[in-house]
């Protein structure tokens, strides 16, 4: 038994390639930091769910750092994995199981954005910022404070690229849809 495991929660997807990321980077991880133990688990659409891997987090520790890769605080990362935590207490009370923040509206992930956006722009061979329209495109969710984290982070992505119309659109849940923005573009 090893003193500490690190659980990766992803949200999962109806979409393999989706997965496909989230066990890519959690190969990576696990490369680079050899001495954890680290575990996997998703939200929903997959195989291992979040007990599942709280379980198996706590078969190989005695501590237990959840941490979600998920971008905003929504109902996943302020309800329902607490509750999946809080029961994990109960059924493993020699466990000690402790809950990593979310990843958040940061300048590490406005670097991400940016490098990509990058790729995109030589891909289309489109070197003029100041004439091409960028949408940031999120799932949408019904907390507020979650979609406005979006908004900020499409905010960040206009002051910091040269983009002069980069627009927010949203695949559910809320407003604006992806159909709407791209036809305002």
């Amino acid at each position: 038994m090893t003193d500490t495991t690190i659980l990766l929660v992803g949200h999962g997807s109806r979409e393999p390639a989706g997965k496909d990321e989230i066990e890519a980077f959690t190969a990576r991880w696990r490369q680079a930091h050899p001495q954890w133990h680290t575990e996997l688990c998703f939200i929903e659409f997959a195989q291992i769910g979040v007990d599942q891997g709280l379980e198996r987090g706590a078969q190989h520790a005695q501590r237990v750092i959840v941490v979600p890769l998920i971008l905003n605080a929504a109902g996943h990362v302020k309800m329902e994995i607490p509750a999946h935590i809080a029961q994990a207490r109960q059924r493993f009370p020699g466990v000690r199981f402790d809950y990593a923040p979310h990843l958040g509206v940061c300048d590490p992930l406005l670097a991400v954005l940016q490098r990509q956006l990058g790729h995109c722009m030589q891909a289309l061979d489109m070197p003029d910022p100041g004439g091409t329209g960028v949408v940031l495109l999120g799932r949408g969710s019904a907390d507020r404070l979650a979609n406005g984290e979006m908004a900020k982070m499409a905010r960040w992505l206009q002051e910091e690229s040269g983009h002069e119309l980069v627009d927010l659109a949203f695949t559910g849940i809320t407003t604006p849809r992806l159909e709407r923005v791209v036809q305002r573009q």
